[in-house]
């Protein structure tokens, strides 16, 4: 499957947003779309980090920055499924 456009993709998203706020989404395409959207940038500044963590001398600032990544992601994946995780005021 090919990757669409910038242009292709700024459409899909306008479209999905009109459909949502104009309740006209019945097979939850644009749910689906808005949705992985939001979740794609935060995995892919995480892979983007992990690939220079193990192929840069996997540095402590590197890996703290990976990690930051990972929890990002883990944070994005809860708040689209509605899901908070307790952090006990350490964060």
């Amino acid at each position: 499957m090919s990757k669409p456009t910038d242009t292709e993709l700024k459409h899909a998203l306008k479209t999905a947003i009109e459909m949502k706020e104009l309740g006209k989404d019945p097979d939850f395409l644009a749910k689906a779309l808005l949705n992985h959207n939001y979740r794609l940038k935060y995995l892919t500044e995480l892979l983007k980090i992990a690939d220079r963590y193990l192929n840069h001398g996997m540095a402590d600032h590197e890996r703290t920055l990976l990690l930051n990544a990972i929890n990002k992601a883990n944070a994005a994946e809860d708040r689209t499924a509605g899901f908070e995780r307790e952090d006990f005021g350490l964060e």
